[in-house]
This record gives C-alpha cells, sequence and structure tokens, in this order.
C-alpha cells in the first residue's frame, strides 16, 4: 500500500513584531484581557511589500531542506491560502516561479484556517492514486492585510506567517485518513463581505476587512471540532488513549483546551502556538508541526491528529503517523 509521509516541515514568520502592548495603544483593550480571552501574547506582520509567496517562499526552502530534495523533484504544488498575492495566477503558481519548479500542477485552496487540513487531504489522494510522489504543501498567510485594526474584536487575534511540508510516496505509514467538511449555512460568521464578482464598491466602502460574530463562532468550533474528534478515531477503530499529539489549529487558547478536554489529553501533549504568533489561518498548523518536530517534541512513528476550523464553515482532520 503507497502512503502519503510527511519528510520534512519548515515554518516561517515575518520578522516585524506587534505586542499586546502595542495595540493598547491602537484600539481599547489590554494585554491582560487578550491573554486571558485567547491566549495570544504577540503576531508578527508582514511589512509594506512584503507578501504571502514571500512567506511561503522561505517556508518551502526550509521544508525542501529538511526533507532533503530539490525543486526539480517536486511533482506537485498546493498552496492554502485565503490571502493571495494576486487574483491570478494563482500564489501556487507564483511560488513554483521562485522556487524554479516546471511543469508539474500548481494549485491553490481556499478554505481559510482549514485550508493546510484540505491542502493534505487532497494531496494524500494525488500520492495514494500515483498521480504524485513528492508534494509540496503549504499554508501562507498575510492576513494583515485583511484585518479592521479599528475593530478591537477581531484585530487583536490575526497574525501572518506560512508552514510547509513535503509529502511524499512511501511503503510506510504516513497519512490514515482525512476528514473533510463545510457548511455554507454559516458564511454570515465570519467572512469578508467583499470580493471581485461583487465589484470594487463594496471593497472601498470598507467590506475587505474581517467580520466575526466571535460568541457564534466560538460554539461552533467548540462543538464542531469535538464531532471531527470522534468522527477521525470512530474511522479507524482507534481509542482517545492512541493519539500521542493533538495538533490543533491555532485560533484561540479556549477552544484549543476544550478540543484536548475532549480528548482527555494532557495540554503537554498539546502542540500550542498561538501565544507566539496569534490565528495564522491556514499557516498556523504546520508552523505548529514545525516547531514541534524541531524542538524535538514529536518524533518519528507517533500518532499525530490534525484538527482545524475555519470559515464558510469549513472544518476537518488528518490523522497520521509521523
Amino acid at each position: 500500500m503507497t502512503y502519503a509521509r510527511i519528510t520534512g516541515t519548515g515554518g516561517h514568520l515575518p520578522d516585524k513584531v506587534l505586542t499586546n502592548h502595542d495595540l493598547e495603544r491602537m484600539v481599547d483593550t489590554s494585554d491582560d484581557w487578550i491573554r486571558e480571552r485567547t491566549g495570544i501574547s504577540k503576531r508578527h506582520i508582514a511589512v509594506d511589500g512584503e507578501t504571502t509567496c514571500d512567506l511561503a517562499e522561505q517556508a518551502s526552502r526550509r521544508a525542501l531542506e529538511a526533507a532533503g530534495r530539490t525543486a526539480d523533484e517536486i511533482d506537485l504544488v498546493i498552496v492554502a491560502t485565503t490571502t493571495p498575492d494576486q487574483i491570478f495566477p494563482s500564489t501556487a503558481c507564483l511560488l513554483q516561479q521562485r522556487l524554479g519548479i516546471h511543469g508539474c500542477a500548481a494549485f491553490d485552496i481556499q478554505a481559510v484556517c482549514t485550508g493546510f487540513v484540505y491542502a493534505l487531504g487532497v494531496a494524500d489522494k494525488f500520492v495514494r492514486t500515483g498521480s504524485a510522489s513528492c508534494v509540496l504543501v503549504v499554508g501562507a498567510e498575510t492576513l494583515s492585510r485583511i484585518v479592521d485594526w479599528t475593530d478591537r474584536s477581531t484585530c487583536v487575534l490575526f497574525g501572518d506567517g506560512a508552514g510547509a511540508v513535503v509529502l511524499e510516496a512511501s511503503e510506510e505509514p504516513g497519512i490514515i485518513s482525512a476528514h473533510l467538511h463545510a457548511d455554507g449555512d454559516y458564511e454570515s460568521l465570519l467572512r469578508v463581505p467583499g470580493g471581485v464578482s461583487k465589484g470594487y464598491d463594496l471593497v472601498q466602502e470598507g467590506g475587505a476587512y474581517m467580520e466575526m460574530k466571535g460568541n457564534e463562532v466560538f460554539k461552533m468550533a467548540v462543538t464542531t471540532l469535538g464531532r471531527i474528534v470522534d468522527e477521525t478515531l470512530e474511522a479507524n477503530g482507534l481509542e482517545k488513549s492512541d493519539i500521542d499529539w493533538l495538533i490543533p489549529h491555532q485560533a484561540n487558547i479556549r477552544i484549543i483546551n476544550a478540543t484536548a478536554r475532549k480528548l482527555r489529553m494532557s495540554t503537554e501533549r498539546v502542540v500550542v502556538t498561538v501565544g507566539e504568533h496569534g490565528n495564522t489561518s491556514a499557516a498556523s498548523v504546520p508552523l505548529a508541526l514545525d516547531q514541534a518536530v524541531r524542538d524535538g517534541r514529536v518524533k518519528r512513528g507517533e500518532t499525530i491528529l490534525m484538527e482545524a476550523f475555519g470559515g464558510g464553515f469549513t472544518w476537518g482532520s488528518v490523522l497520521l503517523k509521523y
């Protein structure tokens, strides 16, 4: 049987840092309030001229180096992003150009915070069917571009960054299963209302920024992530105790803790990076994985459950052997 196995990880955060104390000078908030409600102490922000593709390139080069692969060995590029550099070409094509990858398929996936999980699920199918054997999967965002920095309910939450993995065909177990879902009925709870086909008037009137009904999103996230945990374990005949690591979407420490309680997992077995970079949407899961791999927590052969929830609503999980 052919599996898609992660052979290298990489991450990158912009150099510019925006702390909670910086935000105190911008909106009516406080460091204590932000930490208590979200667990976030700072976020990284792309400077003027620094793009999603810039961040993706750095994360990708680190993942390729970790995997011991060169650009000409990659036969599929998938970039999960909500904040592409351009309307077209896709950020995946722009990344392909930067890395010197030629001829293979390259495309973006837009599932907001669940984007990287979606991208892993799609890449897994390519590898299992023999359509690709060495895949670069990236989650990259410059969410600061769509944050209203006068809206204290959202501006404290989000940051920029990128994470990447190299997936290779292997006889050793890798991705075991992926579970992907969406329900557009909830679009009004978390959205950016502006867009190309709606015309630029709405964008110019302030419709290009995120809008979120926080309490409703929190309740839906906790409930939905609990269900996806049950679905994943049941599909694979596993018990909660069989999971070595939970790597959740880094949105909010309270959501992360609620999911850990659902799994009855000690916080020591949950990878948490939200405090250091805030919610980086599609970048948050691969950034957390990369940090845990590089600091030695996650080891070969361990079982990892990744899960995420985002605007759409979208949600999903990936179960894998690292």
